[in-house]
């Protein structure tokens, strides 16, 4: 479902450039520790005032990586009876290529964007 043309036209393309920076910045979790918590948190504090969109990205892109981090802690438990072996992995893969369509469909205007697998703890 997309937001009506008059809602979408009243964003900057900056605000809807830090909304995708908000999803991005995700990916600092491949390199630092807690990277995909922190990343879209220091955005959206520092832009959530000023940038209602960046507001509800922001939010959006902390509730999936809190999802993540619940399931990569399940999947790293569950390494003792080896299916975590398995569970990794995936939980890694299905973030990266969650968070890159995130960020695709933002940056082409699908500004009401939800990940389909997130519990929603930030309204």
């Amino acid at each position: 479902m997309s937001e009506n043309p008059q809602a979408v036209a009243q964003y900057s393309e900056e605000e809807k450039k830090w909304a995708m920076i908000c999803h991005l910045a995700a990916l600092a979790g491949f390199v630092i520790p807690f990277g995909n918590l922190l990343g879209p948190l220091v955005v959206w504090l520092i832009k959530k005032d000023t940038m209602p969109l960046v507001d509800r990205h922001g939010k959006e892109s902390l509730n999936f990586q809190i999802t993540v981090a619940i399931a990569a802690v399940i999947a790293a438990t569950l390494i003792i009876v080896l299916i975590g072996f398995v569970l990794l992995p995936i939980v890694a893969i299905a973030a990266l290529v969650l968070t890159i369509m995130a960020s695709v469909k933002v940056s082409n205007g699908e500004l009401d964007y939800k990940y389909p697998f997130a519990f929603r703890l930030l309204k």
